[in-house]
């Protein structure tokens, strides 16, 4: 049944092919099936009119922040043109009082304001010194000693500006993340090992410069949806409309609720973590614009907050024209609308003409006239947009981590409950040393404890 086949992986994201990377790497022959026609999952980029249209935002920290991806990196390559990996400028402000306010997240807000009042400011210093002084860990959130308490019970204590005009808006703008419903940990952790936003760097060519990279180097194929994961006596069968596929082991580097589907006798505590990671869609409007506008006082910069207070459906513009000037074609502009977790939930299997007059209406006290300046539309939805990041999961992550290797195994950002390439990175690591663990005889020589060794 096996085959010549040692490990298939189900999803082409960055979980799905930096797992495939390092187990090819490490002497086994891999296949990826991906049930989309490209490769990149939700780091996929569109090219057309002219434009690279990111499916989402990515945006990457130091090395120090993100060292799986960005060893990756380097071992790609993609770092050996110095403009490959381009520092964003003006990365992240705040919409309030009818302008954008700079500086979010950098250590000069703290002085110009970036939307906070003095006494908020005061209370976000000593919330970035009391992180700083936790020790957390953004691979092993359960170990937090903020335990399984939500963000809104850790913001309680700070001036309420911190929820309602930075920290709420940055948790559900780019992780679709509900205060009241997120364990406080993973936010916290990412968040104090992320540092300043002046120093985030994006792709050039795309969001899924990654992936593509990747993929080059190995067996993947696209069109293959898996509908069901069978262990049997002498190796796992995948089975799809596509064909069915057998290897000695696999790895599902899809979102929690899919592999749940995929494996419904998963083992038990398997399917504890599994029904436990939860998922929230997102909803991303990018929109190419006649010529470029941006926001009042945006003075080139990429992505604002809109807090709930100024409008409960927008909650993140990004002018993606600003991110990197090979972005759009000479003359023309790129803008993307991210609608808040609620708006998300109701619009998100709306046509798209609807999802565009909604999110083009609300961004007008932003961009006056955009509206009229619209050339094309594209609306972005995911069902399994991030992972949910609830105390249920993270109650349950400690016992899914020490489970004993198997032929299935998992990848994902959902595994640290860290929705960014470094979670999938990172998750990619693991999931591969687990593999190489159970397919190694007991008599042969022991795997590595890291694939960097």
């Amino acid at each position: 049944m096996s085959g010549d086949l040692d490990v298939a992986v189900v999803g082409a994201g960055p979980a799905g092919l930096a797992t495939a990377h390092a187990l090819t790497r490490a002497g086994c022959s891999v296949r990826v099936l991906e049930a989309a026609d490209a490769v990149g999952g939700r780091m996929r980029t569109l090219r057309e009119h002219g434009c690279l249209i990111d499916t989402g935002a990515e945006m990457l920290p130091p090395a120090a922040a993100y060292p799986a991806t960005w060893k990756l990196i380097r071992d790609l390559g993609l770092d050996d043109d110095p403009g490959a990996v381009p520092r964003v400028r003006g990365a992240l402000a705040a919409w309030r009082g009818g302008r954008v306010r700079p500086h979010v997240g950098r250590p000069l807000g703290l002085l110009t304001g970036a939307g906070l009042s003095p006494r908020a400011r005061v209370d976000l210093l000593r919330l970035q010194t009391e992180l700083a002084r936790a020790g957390l860990d953004p691979e092993r959130p359960e170990r937090s000693p903020l335990g399984a308490r939500t963000l809104a019970e850790l913001l309680s204590s700070y001036h309420p500006e911190l929820r309602d005009r930075l920290l709420g808006p940055l948790a559900s703008g780019f992780f679709g993340w509900d205060p009241e419903r997120t364990a406080a940990a993973p936010f916290a952790a990412h968040l104090a090992s992320a540092g300043s936003t002046a120093h985030w760097r994006t792709y050039r060519d795309g969001m899924d410069t990654f992936a593509r990279a990747l993929a080059d180097r190995l067996d993947v194929v696209t069109g293959h949806p898996v509908t069901g994961v069978a262990v049997e006596v002498d190796g796992v069968r995948l089975d799809s409309p596509a064909g069915a596929v057998t290897a000695r082991a696999a790895v599902l580097a899809v979102p929690a609720p899919v592999a749940a589907r995929l494996r419904p006798d998963a083992p038990g505590i398997e399917r504890a973590h599994l029904q436990a990671c939860e998922y929230v869609p997102m909803l991303r409007l990018s929109l190419v614009l006649d010529r470029p506008m941006e926001p009042a006082g945006a003075r080139g910069g990429f992505a604002t907050l809109v807090p709930a207070v100024e409008d409960p459906v927008l909650n993140v513009v990004t002018v993606d024209h600003n991110k990197h000037p090979g972005r759009v074609s000479a003359g023309r502009g790129l803008v993307s609308l991210i609608a808040s977790p609620g708006a998300a939930a109701d619009l998100l299997d709306a046509p798209d003409d609807e999802v565009a007059d909604r999110l083009t209406a609300r961004a007008e006290p932003l961009l006056p006239g955009l509206s009229e300046r619209i050339e094309a539309v594209h609306v972005h939805r995911f069902h399994h947009g991030l992972p949910a990041a609830g105390p249920s999961a993270l109650r349950t992550r400690a016992a899914f981590t020490v489970r004993p290797p198997a032929a299935v195994d998992y990848a994902g950002d959902w595994i640290a409950l860290r929705p960014c390439s470094e979670g999938a990175v990172s998750s990619a690591t693991t999931a591969a040393e687990r593999i190489l663990a159970f397919l190694t005889p007991r008599t042969a020589t022991p795997v590595p404890t890291s694939l960097e060794d």
